[in-house]
């Protein structure tokens, strides 16, 4: 060790994971390398646990924040645990399903959706790239199979642009809506939680768990839900592919996922050795 223990927390797709499948050799040594040096090295993700690719939950951490932060995990131990209310649930359903929203819902141990969800997010793969890649596909379950007392998230997709500006002028009130991350060639994307679950509310409750110090973390993210997160943590960085917006908001920006972003501000925060 030749600094201070810190405490990251890492957002997944666009920051440890690049295009729905590559995860940068540098970040895998990074986030080891920081580990084996006494920092703690947490996920921040917006995905349900179980929807993590396996190779980012190979590189190994010592926790997750999942759901956008309805759930944390520090070890093998349950820190938050925040579902929805099921009036909230149906008040969500009910929004979409009059609008013709596509839409899906996360619990703890799943994603549960529509068939013409499956399908339109096949398309969507085939789009991207990764079609030929199962550990990259949603592993979506059947809405009929839901228990909507379990349900911790929503994301939606539409094909009108004003989707998200209207979510949040309609369901402001007692959601969280904030644009979501997926790369749609037109329209647009949003995640929905309850107002006050985000990820830098768990991030406080993991924090306070541990006993350390907000000053001591450092949030890393390229999404708009990763706004509370950078907001809470003592350095909030924003990766070199995120949006001019959100690069606004952070205290710092790095490089990009696929140019050794993570491994770059692990660096300059002496979680890792200069090269």
């Amino acid at each position: 060790m030749t600094s201070s223990p810190r405490i990251a927390f890492l957002d997944v797709d666009g920051t440890i994971l690049d295009h729905g499948k590559t995860v940068a050799l540098s970040t895998i040594d990074a986030i080891r390398t920081a580990r084996a040096r006494g920092h703690l090295v947490l996920l921040s993700t917006g995905r349900a646990a179980s929807d993590i690719h396996p190779t980012v939950r190979e590189i190994g951490f010592d926790g997750v924040i999942s759901n956008g932060g309805a759930f944390a995990r520090v070890g093998d131990e349950t820190v938050l645990a925040r579902t929805m209310p099921v009036d909230a649930v149906d008040r969500l359903t009910a929004y979409f399903e009059t609008d013709g929203v596509l839409y899906f819902l996360q619990t703890d141990h799943g994603v549960y959706a529509s068939e013409r969800v499956h399908r339109v997010v096949d398309e969507m793969r085939r789009r991207w790239g990764i079609e030929n890649d199962p550990a990259a596909a949603p592993r979506f379950r059947d809405l009929a199979d839901l228990d909507r007392g379990d349900v911790a998230k929503a994301v939606f997709m539409s094909e009108d642009a004003g989707t998200v500006a209207r979510a949040q002028a309609d369901l402001g009130d007692a959601f969280h809506v904030v644009p979501g991350s997926m790369p749609l060639p037109g329209g647009s994307n949003g995640e929905v939680g309850m107002r006050g679950v985000t990820k830098g509310s768990a991030i406080l409750s993991v924090l306070e768990h541990l006993g350390r110090d907000a000053a001591d973390a450092i949030g890393i993210g390229d999404s708009w839900n990763d706004v509370e997160m950078f907001e809470v943590c003592g350095v909030g960085i924003a990766m070199g592919n995120a949006e001019p917006a959100l690069k606004a908001i952070a205290d710092e920006v790095t490089t990009s996922v696929s140019t050794d972003g993570v491994a770059r501000a692990f660096e300059r925060h002496g979680l890792i050795p200069m090269p």
